[in-house]
């Protein structure tokens, strides 16, 4: 090829990779939660069938039942490592408290630039858990389930959002951008498997509905 040529298709290139990033920028989101990728929506079909269907029982349950916040590595819990997957350009000071950045929340399509505007959100609630069979875990296995940062469990979202979502399962609540509810609950799904926990019946309808969408 030309070198006359070769220089203006570097040059088209160029301007092309620009253009797509200039996009990005002024439409995209400043940064993108880092959620462990959940398993397909036919597997997660599956897991669901083989769900053992109950009642759910909250006798007993405290939320101190779940410790929370363990050191991952050197002088990061989990709350802070969360911060540090899930955010662009994280700062952190030598505790490894976030000291500036930016996050964007997938349940509402928020982003914030304050780690005390967000919240790392248990997926399946910590009460839900103790529900659906983690009543009858040792405290070990809560706090394993409760710091789990390898299945698709822990995620960095909007304060007041995780605060509304309290406790519920996707019967009563799934998350404001319809585009994210499928993620939310093969997610969700995949969790319950792995642990082996139950699904109330309304709960497993709802998860048959929107996996049916997928």
């Amino acid at each position: 090829m030309p070198k006359v040529y070769a220089r203006r298709r570097v040059s088209i290139l160029a301007a092309l990779t620009g253009l797509i990033a200039s996009v990005g920028l002024f439409n995209g989101p400043t940064a993108s939660a880092a959620l462990p990728t959940p398993v397909s929506a036919s597997t997660a079909r599956s897991y669901l069938a083989s769900l053992t269907v109950a009642t759910e029982n909250r006798t007993g349950y405290s939320r101190d039942l779940f410790p929370t916040w363990i050191t991952i590595s050197g002088t990061c819990n989990t709350r802070e490592y969360i911060l540090k997957r899930d955010g662009s350009n994280v700062v952190t000071d030598s505790s490894c408290a976030a000291t500036s950045g930016s996050w964007y929340s997938p349940y509402d399509g928020a982003t914030w630039y304050a780690a005390s505007d967000v919240d790392i959100d248990h997926l399946v609630p910590l009460a839900e858990a103790w529900d659906s069979g983690a009543s009858r875990w040792t405290t070990s296995q809560r706090q394993a389930f409760a710091n789990d940062i390898t299945r698709p469990q822990l995620l960095a979202v909007t304060d007041n959002v995780n605060q509304a979502k309290g406790d519920q399962d996707p019967a009563t609540w799934v998350p404001s951008r319809s585009s994210y509810v499928c993620t939310y609950v093969r997610a969700w799904v995949q969790v319950k498997y792995y642990y082996d926990l139950s699904v109330d019946s309304a709960e497993k309808s709802a998860l048959q509905n929107y996996l049916a969408s997928c």
